[in-house]
């Protein structure tokens, strides 16, 4: 607009109506320019350069002590320092203090390896949308989407300690269809040599039903539960699901969730024979040493 006005000898009029912007918006863009130069135009953050009614700092500080040592919740601050609430509640926010959780420190990570392969398997399901045309993860359209297809359920077994993965596309997570992978898990790990010893899983129905604790009991597999909402207690199985999801579910513009499920053996042989794997110093999982057949 300047170099037009400027530069071009335009009428301020005209060169709004061609922005499709109000003249006095022209005249404010001119005035800065004229009075600050190139940088005058530049873009300015929306918030205003001075507070009238700005807390103090120390008041600030006094609460978010009164958060951070006391526990307290906004309103009782509010009423405790006869401020508004909603400003305490402004303050809390902008320092991170808005929920009470915040004020916890976090768990650290506990990271844990088994010592030999089949000493502890993951298991977990991931739930995937079914469709028939490119979905709006890859195109960002959800216009058109595939409504009505279903679900797939990608039920996944990964090794403790050699992060080698088996992984079938089933119907359902129901209890008989949740007991049938395992078994057929097995099978896939003890053709590689793999003795299973113990399995862990969340507490999902199939998984505390009677049919898989007693295919736990005649298979001779410990069972091991991880802590209710606490899903990094199966960590190793988390993770292995969102490389999953990133390198093959969501991975290329597939044209049908078929078509995404035939790739599915493709990139896991690719998985467990040739992707580095960040814990295994860049080794993919096939590498780590294997019990003799």
């Amino acid at each position: 607009m300047v170099r037009c006005v400027l530069g071009e000898g335009r009428s301020p009029k005209s060169v709004a109506t061609d922005f499709g912007v109000s003249e006095r918006t022209v005249y404010k863009w001119l005035a800065r320019f004229r009075a600050e130069g190139a940088a005058g135009p530049e873009n300015r953050p929306s918030r205003a350069r001075r507070l009238a009614h700005r807390l103090p700092e120390p008041r600030v500080a006094l609460i978010l002590r009164l958060r951070r040592d006391y526990r307290l919740t906004a309103p009782e601050i509010a009423e405790r320092l006869r401020v508004a609430r909603s400003t305490v509640a402004g303050v809390l926010a902008r320092h991170g203090l808005g929920r009470l959780e915040l004020l916890e420190p976090k768990a650290p990570a506990r990271r844990y390896e088994r010592s030999a392969p089949g000493e502890l398997l993951h298991l977990d399901v991931k739930k995937l949308a079914r469709f028939w045309r490119v979905g709006h993860r890859i195109t960002g359209d959800r216009r058109g989407g595939s409504n009505g297809a279903g679900w797939d359920f990608v039920h996944v077994c990964i090794d403790n300690y050699s992060r080698l993965a088996y992984v079938e596309i089933l119907a359902d997570e129901r209890r008989h269809t949740t007991t049938g992978f395992p078994v057929r898990a097995l099978r896939w790990f003890r053709a590689r040599g793999v003795a299973v010893k113990r399995v862990m899983t969340d507490n999902g129905c199939g998984y505390v039903s009677r049919l898989f604790a007693k295919t736990c009991r005649i298979t001779g597999l410990g069972h091991i539960h991880t802590r209710p909402q606490t899903p990094r207690t199966n960590g190793k199985a988390e993770r292995f699901i969102q490389t999953l999801l990133r390198e093959w579910a969501y991975a290329l513009p597939y044209p049908s969730s078929e078509r995404r499920n035939a790739d599915l053996p493709r990139w896991l042989r690719h998985y467990n024979h040739e992707r580095p794997h960040g814990s295994l110093a860049m080794k993919p999982p096939i590498s780590r040493p294997m019990p003799a057949h």
